[in-house]
């Protein structure tokens, strides 16, 4: 969701700021802003509705002075976005500067409070109600320093948070605090960096914290970082961390889009993922977290995969895979629906977390109700230390490394990568996988990235071609069967994130049952059709929309001939195992999806409304 960048130290803080915003504009935003520290301490503000660019061309005049600062990206909750509701937000006195990510969820009642002690408001957001609540603490008792004021506030808020906040009397200090939302600090030789993540600052620092839950923490170059817990002030000491994340990774590498890599970096981030955990030659799957719980899962009386959005869909495969192969119950949540419907939760059941950032709000709140209950928690996550990394049981990680643009794709396959992994182990554990066909499976997982380039390879100018032909389009249909009824949701969401046009995945067979009244010249319909699962049934479903004159994208295997000759559009990829397909049949339809959205004018790496990381409700 938003963006926060903050910096104390020697070098200009205004490049500091700007270019660690510009780092953080794959999560989504709508306005943009930066305080400084200028002279005599007092505060340089400016911000704008609209893009880092349009913050720069109004704010140019603060380069080269400030050693202090702190930006934002917001991404809008309370009021429409505009410049009276970008941050930062200033107190009514104008000594104290904030910048928030997240949301206060009894601002109201504070909002209410504060006015009637004759505090006013600008804005119609709930960040500028905190700020004024850490005023209002400092007005009341004289004695009540800055950092304590902060602490005193954050007792008095719910909902989730992580903000970075200045004040003119205390120069050279930001004060940090987190719940729900994550906020990193960089650790410099005599300067210190905060960040939602660490990007920002990867070229300066490899030494960074990760604000725990709960924590805040006061920053200066006089007395370092002092970390305390939120609530009564208990001193923690920090861990610190070595950075992994790398200049190279978060760069383009001359592409022209971020989404356009990372659709490209698949193969790797597949092999990443497997690496050290999938051994053919031994005929093995070495995963700590399974093998550490064997007993957990074996005896679990159900499992139940809680994700949102694409991270939902590769819940929905995993669902396949793991009660095909290891015949264990699986039930696949909306983490936004698990937490409110009262779920039957035990501390028999297995609950598994899928989540790229590792920070969805969401999730986290179904994961702690599943918690409460007593299940075992697991994770599956792109981001080392993230909040559902911390919280859960045990875990694996997706090393599909840095995904900058909004739109999933090297993460999702990365995350059925791991589901494939963990489905395969638990069924050769429990003795529904025989050996032979353990072998087979282990083997044409291994082959997977090897044919996910070929897929690049021979589908990336066809895609093209064909995205084409449908800039104009208003709707699309998606249909698979089995594995690929997700792919076919999967699809659909790509297109309409990135492109705006409306689009819906079904179950193949379902299209009679309400969608095919949809269906004429005019629509465009992209079946999955693979030779494994259901091809018959998949060739009726073609006739059926042929007969009424619906444009036909198919995806099929190499050499196939019946779809293709109905098909109005042939993409062909590698044939592969069933439970597999949804691996390789997505990259073309994420390629296709990419190329209307460029041909249309969309901004594909960040599309409008979108947040990479949802750390709100």
């Amino acid at each position: 969701m938003c963006g926060i960048v903050g910096y104390t130290g020697f070098q200009d803080a205004y490049d500091i700021v700007i270019n660690g915003l510009r780092r953080l504009e794959y999560r989504g935003y709508d306005s943009a802003g930066i305080v400084l520290e200028g002279e005599n301490n007092a505060f340089d503000v400016e911000k704008t509705k609209g893009k880092v660019d349009d913050l720069v061309s109004i704010s140019s005049q603060l380069k080269g002075y400030a050693k202090v600062g702190m930006g934002h990206t917001r991404w809008a909750t309370h009021g429409v976005p505009s410049d009276r509701n970008s941050h930062p937000h200033l107190s009514n006195n104008g000594k104290i500067a904030i910048v928030h990510n997240g949301i206060i969820e009894n601002y109201d009642t504070i909002k209410i409070m504060l006015t009637d002690k004759g505090f006013t408001f600008k804005s119609e957001t709930d960040t500028e109600v905190l700020v004024n609540l850490v005023q209002y603490f400092m007005d009341i008792n004289s004695e009540t320093d800055f950092p304590t004021a902060v602490r005193y506030a954050l007792n008095e808020v719910y909902g989730a948070y992580a903000i970075t906040v200045m004040h003119e009397d205390y120069p050279g200090i930001l004060v940090v605090g987190r719940l729900g939302s994550p906020l990193a600090i960089g650790i410099g030789d005599k300067e210190y960096f905060i960040a939602s993540d660490a990007s920002p600052f990867v070229e300066f620092t490899k030494e960074a914290i990760y604000l725990e839950e709960g924590h805040m923490a006061t920053l200066s170059l006089e007395k370092g970082v002092d970390i305390r817990t939120i609530k009564d002030n208990s001193k923690i000491v920090p861990e610190i961390q070595e950075l992994k994340l790398n200049l190279e990774q978060i760069e383009k590498g001359g592409y022209e889009h971020f989404m356009l890599k990372e659709i490209f970096e698949q193969p790797k981030s597949i092999h990443d993922t497997m690496r050290g955990r999938l051994l053919v030659e031994e005929g093995i799957i070495k995963m700590a977290g399974i093998w550490d719980h064997l007993e957990k899962f074996k005896n679990a009386n159900k499992i139940t995969i809680i994700a949102c959005g694409t991270s939902w869909h590769a819940g929905l495969i995993g669902e396949y895979l793991i009660e095909e192969y290891a015949r264990i119950p699986v039930e696949v949540e909306y983490a936004s629906e698990f937490r409110y419907r009262n779920p039957i939760i035990t501390d028999k059941d297995v609950v598994i977390a899928i989540s790229q950032s590792g920070e969805t709000a969401d999730t986290m709140a179904a994961l702690k109700l599943a918690k409460e209950k007593g299940a075992f928690i697991y994770g599956i996550c792109n981001v080392v230390d993230s909040s559902i990394a911390r919280i859960t049981d045990a875990g694996s990680y997706t090393h599909a490394g840095p995904e900058i643009g909004v739109a999933s794709t090297k993460a999702f396959t990365a995350q059925l990568t791991i589901l494939s992994l963990i489905a395969l182990k638990l069924g050769k554990h429990n003795g529904n996988l025989g050996n032979a066909e353990f072998m087979s499976l282990i083997a044409e997982l291994n082959a997977i990235p090897k044919k996910i380039e070929e897929v690049l390879e021979t589908t990336h100018e066809l895609t093209q071609n064909i995205a084409k032909d449908f800039i104009g389009a208003t709707n699309f249909l998606y249909l698979g069967r089995g594995y690929n009824y997700p792919a076919a949701l999967e699809g659909a969401l790509k297109l309409k994130e990135i492109s705006y046009i409306h689009a819906e995945g079904y179950p193949a067979a379902e299209m009679k049952h309400g969608p095919i009244a949809l269906i004429d010249e005019n629509m465009p319909i992209v079946i999955i059709a693979p030779k494994k699962g259901h091809y018959d049934k998949i060739v009726s479903n073609v006739q059926e929309i042929k007969a009424r004159k619906g444009k036909v994208i198919a995806v099929v295997n190499k050499g196939d001939t019946q779809v293709s000759a109905m098909a109005d559009y042939v993409i062909e990829i590698p044939e592969t195992s069933e439970c597999f397909s949804p691996i390789v049949a997505s990259v073309p339809l994420q390629l296709l999806a990419y190329y209307i959205a460029v041909y249309r004018g969309a901004n594909v790496d960040q599309p409008r409304n979108l947040a990479k990381s949802v750390t709100v409700e």
